[in-house]
């Protein structure tokens, strides 16, 4: 590919001419001009390191691929219908590189943008937790039908519900896939209700949808940003109130910070037992809350000394308040991923699982048990499309949306695990996807109003001014109010990627399957 140099092009040299410029007084009219060049050029050169770097990513995608269908070509052997399996596998395995590109990348995002942790060490921690919950809780059992959207005795016969499940996995994968070279974090478990809707009208018609579940979905677009931003918010206002604006900043902390570590375990002790492990330990609301309180209890003695002897000596500053949040970050990341690879592989393995028991043995069912070489082929390949794919959406929803620091990060991370529970209490549908972004789009929201109308923040920062008796610059409250820390493009557009999802993966796996009906 061609690079600016060869089009005789000094990136260096048009950036000291436009200082020299700038400083004589001359860059005037031609200054917004040479500004765009500069950045035209610049993404040019980004956009060719991009197209380098994916090369490798894409050529190891498709060795996983052929590598799932030659294992899925060991496993099934001579049955009946074994091309069917190998292709489905196949799809499967793409289906599960696209979760990992989009949906796992949200976990560890924040603790990436707050710099608790670097990328390379969030994928490796994501990537094993995510395996090892797919592997170790992902249950030997899983709906075929994803949230029960149609009625499989509605589907008039095996050959029919295999291209159906066919159509709606590499519909989903497609859309997902596209979303992920877009930027923009979906839900997969979206997609997929998206592709077995649109595949399940194009062959039998509107009877089959269950309209009730459906609504559910609509639903939920609603509820999970909403409710994890308002959680998120909360607790930032907390934060900054008890800790950063405060004038002994490590009293408050040697106070505050084991309550909230403590809590943070208590709520992702509840998540792993009413999402993480459900597929495994069945357990009752009593027991999760007597088991939550407990680990809160345990975790607040253990974590009230350690925040001491981590607080000696440091200054009474912001910036040490921060180091005091990367542990529980990196806990929160491992613990998301694992219960998140317990219950979305069966996103890429249930389609998967429900095609090999139709093509097999003819018959429809919602549930069908899962083969071990299933989950690996699901297990791996989420892991392997992080690794390969996922910065992408790592640093969207880690940097790109709004700034992160360890503190806001932590509330996006204690939003994700509360807002789950309090949602399975009431039985409201919750995407894990929508709950963190809409943490990071509250916690940037909140900033925005606390910044332009907080009192006690400005009243602190009037202060602390005067006291150190360095002059800077006031900023009006009118230039504080029209500031923005969240920013619009990102998030229009991951709204609008969340509206489309459903009817965008319904629309495609409709046409597939009419194209291979028409085919057949």
């Amino acid at each position: 590919m061609t690079s600016p140099e060869e089009f005789g092009v000094d990136i260096h040299h048009m950036a000291a001419l436009q200082e020299n410029e700038t400083a004589l007084g001359t860059g005037g009219a031609k200054k917004p001009s040479l500004d765009k060049d500069l950045r035209k050029i610049e993404q040019f050169e980004e956009a060719t390191r991009a197209v380098s770097r994916s090369r490798p990513a894409v050529g190891i995608a498709v060795l996983f691929l052929v590598a799932a269908g030659i294992f899925a070509c060991i496993q099934v052997g001579a049955m009946p219908n074994s091309v069917l399996a190998i292709v489905a596998a196949i799809i499967g395995g793409y289906m599960a590189l696209t979760i990992g590109a989009n949906d796992v990348a949200n976990n560890v995002g924040p603790a990436v943008g707050a710099r608790a942790l670097t990328m390379t060490g969030a994928l490796i921690i994501a990537a094993i937790f995510e395996c090892a919950g797919a592997l170790i809780a992902g249950g030997s059992v899983v709906q075929t039908i994803s949230k029960g959207i149609i009625d499989p005795s509605l589907v008039p016969n095996g050959k029919v519900f295999v291209w159906i499940m066919m159509s709606a996995l590499l519909a989903s994968a497609l859309w997902v896939h596209l979303a992920t070279y877009l930027g923009a974090p979906v839900s997969t478990t979206h997609s997929i209700v998206g592709g077995v809707l649109g595949a399940g009208l194009a062959a039998v018609g509107v009877d089959v949808v269950n309209w009730f579940v459906m609504s559910s979905i609509v639903l939920s677009w609603l509820i999970s940003p909403l409710l994890g931003g308002l959680i998120a918010a909360a607790f930032l206002a907390f934060i900054k109130i008890n800790l950063i604006y405060q004038e002994d900043k490590i009293t408050a902390a040697q106070r505050w910070v084991p309550v909230l570590v403590a809590i943070m375990a208590a709520a992702f002790g509840a998540y792993l037992a009413v999402k993480g492990l459900k597929h495994i330990w069945e357990i009752s609301l009593p027991a999760v809350a007597a088991m939550a309180l407990v680990i809160f209890v345990l975790t607040y003695l253990a974590a009230k000394p350690w925040v001491r002897s981590q607080s000696a000596g440091m200054e009474n500053r912001n910036q040490s308040l921060r180091k005091l949040f990367h542990l529980p970050l990196i806990c929160s990341a491992a613990l998301l991923s694992f219960a998140h690879g317990s219950n979305d592989v069966a996103n890429a393995v249930g389609p998967l699982a429900a095609i090999l028991n139709s093509a097999t043995t003819g018959a429809l069912s919602n549930e069908v048990g899962v083969p071990i070489w299933v989950m690996l082929i699901g297990g791996f390949g989420i892991s392997l499309g992080l690794f390969l794919f996922g910065p992408r959406i790592v640093r969207i929803v880690g940097d790109q949306i709004t700034k992160m620091n360890p503190m806001r990060a932590f509330c996006v991370a204690l939003s994700a695990a509360l807002t789950v529970l309090v949602a399975s209490q009431f039985g409201l549908p919750v995407s894990t996807t929508h709950i963190v972004v809409g943490a990071v789009f509250g916690v940037g929201f909140f900033r925005e109003h606390y910044t332009a109308r907080s009192r006690r923040r400005q009243e602190y920062i009037r202060i602390h001014r005067r006291q150190s008796r360095v002059q800077r610059r006031s900023v009006h409250p009118e230039e504080l109010q029209r500031r923005k820390l969240v920013r619009r493009s990102h998030f229009l557009g991951i709204v609008a990627a969340w509206v489309i999802t459903v009817p965008s993966a319904a629309a495609l796996a409709a046409l597939i399957f009419l194209c291979t009906d028409w085919v057949r």
